[in-house]
């Protein structure tokens, strides 16, 4: 089981430790395009520490995709793209994120788990190791897949530059 997560915005890498802190995980991800930042709004990744407030999506399909949290019913294919390119693809599974620093990222108009921020997968044809999120750190859906089996609800997370 994976400890705790360290997500690195200048690196574009997410990383898991055990209890031990042996890095046991690690792979490439997405950030937000805007920068890193804790207003609503703002659409940039939030800094600080964070821990996994929800799982979702135990059981889909790779390509699931959501809409809300919930399955959409639909299974990502790339013509779906093209079809609707500005679209905010959330794909396979969802960590949420909750913020635990108060009035840092963690209520008010700084709170991460309102600004719905997670981890998720995105489409294939997404690049990784480049920042081009609405906030969110996207991965890859074999990634984000093999993380979901690994890490707990409570599991904390780190975002730092």
């Amino acid at each position: 089981m994976i400890n705790s997560l360290n997500v690195s915005v200048s690196e574009q890498l997410l990383r898991g430790f055990s209890e031990a802190k042996k890095l046991t995980f690690e792979a490439r991800v997405s950030t937000a395009k805007n920068g890193v930042g804790q207003l609503n709004g703002s659409e940039c990744t939030p800094l600080g520490e964070h821990r996994i407030r929800a799982k979702i999506g135990a059981g889909q399909s790779q390509n699931t995709v959501f809409i809300g949290r919930r399955p959409s019913g639909e299974i990502y294919r790339q013509s779906m793209a093209i079809e609707q390119p500005n679209r905010d693809w959330i794909l396979s599974r969802i960590l949420w994120l909750c913020g635990n620093q108060s009035g840092f990222n963690r209520g008010g108009k700084f709170d991460t788990q309102r600004r719905y921020i997670y981890i998720h997968g995105a489409p294939d044809s997404h690049s990784m190791g480049i920042p081009s999120s609405h906030g969110c750190i996207k991965m890859r859906n074999s990634d984000i897949i093999q993380l979901f089996e690994q890490v707990a609800v409570g599991t904390i997370v780190n975002i730092n530059q």
